[in-house]
């Protein structure tokens, strides 16, 4: 019998290609758990209260000003949307914002039901990146998404946006002070100065980002 090794260049194991942001294209919105995409594949998340400037990140991260919507009216985005990168599975999901949009107390408890329900039962979720204003962060609905990854033990990243606003000795005196609150966390592991203006923190975030859809 013959002991020769058969395999073909086709049948070896290939690396995966580089993970492009610029290749994000939006995929589908979802207003329920049931109405996402499968659950498969790799998954980032970005929640961040209303004008935090969650959109302008995304849209930074994706090279695309167009990407997310961007608003006046904060609190605009009520669904969940996905955006497919260019790695088969791999998905960027914008989660709805809240804080200031003017709407009901019914509606505000639905979208809270629903962002947890994802939150909660998403099982491709790789990682969540917390969009704050760092001239105002650690809010309320900051610190409870904080606690959410360390109690479910999912990787943090945190951009500490709008960086453009302060002046740079600022900016790095409240970025110490937001790694020192959150000090005894261990699920945070990245925490960043980040400008969608700027483009500060762009090139961070996506190395950071890579790392994370590339961990098995």
């Amino acid at each position: 019998m013959s002991t020769e090794n058969t395999d073909t260049p086709d049948s070896l194991d290939t690396p995966e290609k580089p993970v492009s942001f610029n290749s994000a294209r939006f995929l589908i919105s979802a207003s329920r758990l049931n109405e996402c995409p499968d659950d498969a594949g790799v998954e980032i998340a970005f929640a961040g209260r209303s004008n935090a400037g969650k959109s302008s990140a995304l849209n930074a991260i994706t090279a695309n000003g167009k990407l997310a919507r961007t608003s006046k009216t904060p609190g605009r985005t009520r669904l969940i949307n996905f955006f497919s990168l260019n790695r088969d599975g791999c998905r960027l999901v914008d989660l709805p914002g809240y804080g200031y949009a003017r709407v009901s107390r019914d509606m505000k408890d639905d979208w809270q039901q629903h962002l947890g329900h994802y939150l909660n039962d998403r099982r491709c979720l790789r990682g969540l990146v917390l969009v704050m204003d760092i001239r105002h962060p650690l809010t309320d609905f900051d610190q409870m998404m904080v606690d959410w990854c360390e109690h479910n033990q999912l990787p943090l990243m945190i951009l500490a946006t709008k960086a453009d606003k302060l002046k740079f000795g600022q900016a790095k005196t409240a970025l110490l002070g937001i790694g020192r609150a959150l000090k005894a966390y261990q699920c945070l592991e990245h925490l960043m100065l980040f400008s969608a203006t700027s483009k500060q923190g762009v090139e961070e975030c996506r190395q950071a980002l890579s790392d994370w859809i590339d961990t098995p």
